[in-house]
């Protein structure tokens, strides 16, 4: 069954029960959104979704193809073909771009990778994010502006091919031309081998990477599914419009 679902998942951190019973499918070959405001719970399940420590799973099953993902590593999973964009990328002092890439890739395929198939595939993701080669020599993230950062996470998806892709506000804090190159190489990896769930706040972003499906959390479960237009009419009238929906259904 090719695709990441997740099945009736709680998650709790220091005793707070943030995630209550989340139910969610990507299919291989498609994007979807999930949205929410606020505290909903989204950044948690990415967090979630590769394997944070910190957080505790109550009950619940991740299946990344069929199988429940839960008790592998974060590295186990990210091998099995699972990557996240962090909201906030860490940077890593003393590890360039370049050497973190190479590092990454090859633990990816299980073989060493040669400099001259592993130039090619970077030059490629760099042209297309048009970015500078002088940037692989930099260490990863540090002296990073915000944009440079999230750019640097979607060259890691570009060279990574992984075959789902979980981005946790990839748009926080970008301007509209960084935001146009992000969306530049999520929609390059697009096609019938990668899924993708882009978590955001905003419909913005949604301009650029156009979902087959929008989900709607709020209070640690999802509360709607729909097409793109669900994201133009979060956008038009608000959370609270949804809320008082959910409440009148409930």
């Amino acid at each position: 069954m090719s695709q990441l679902e997740i099945r009736d998942l709680w998650a709790s951190i220091d005793g707070e029960t943030i995630l209550k019973g989340v139910n969610l499918v990507v299919p291989k070959g498609e994007v979807h959104a999930l949205m929410g405001p606020n505290g909903a719970g989204k950044s948690t399940l990415g967090k979630i979704l590769a394997g944070d420590p910190e957080y505790t799973v109550e009950r619940g099953e991740i299946l990344l193809d069929g199988e429940n993902i839960l008790e592998l590593s974060p590295d186990e999973r990210a091998r099995k073909g699972l990557f996240l964009a962090f909201q906030y990328p860490v940077e890593v002092p003393g590890v360039t771009i370049a050497n973190f890439l190479r590092l990454a890739l090859q633990a990816k395929l299980g073989r060493e990778v040669g400099v001259a198939e592993f130039w090619t595939k970077v030059k490629k993701a760099l042209e297309l994010l048009d970015w500078d080669e002088g940037y692989l020599s930099r260490y990863l993230n540090e002296g990073f502006s915000g944009g440079e950062k999230k750019r640097n996470e979607i060259l890691q998806l570009l060279v990574l091919e992984p075959t789902y892709a979980v981005l946790d506000e990839t748009d926080s804090g970008l301007d509209i031309d960084a935001l146009k190159v992000v969306a530049r190489g999520v929609n390059a990896m697009r096609g019938p081998n990668f899924g993708a769930l882009v978590i955001t706040h905003y419909q913005r972003i949604l301009n650029y990477i156009q979902p087959d499906k929008v989900h709607v959390m709020m209070d640690g479960r999802v509360v709607a599914t729909g097409g793109p237009e669900l994201a133009l009419e979060l956008e038009a009238k608000g959370y609270e419009w949804l809320k008082e929906k959910v409440k009148e259904g409930a």
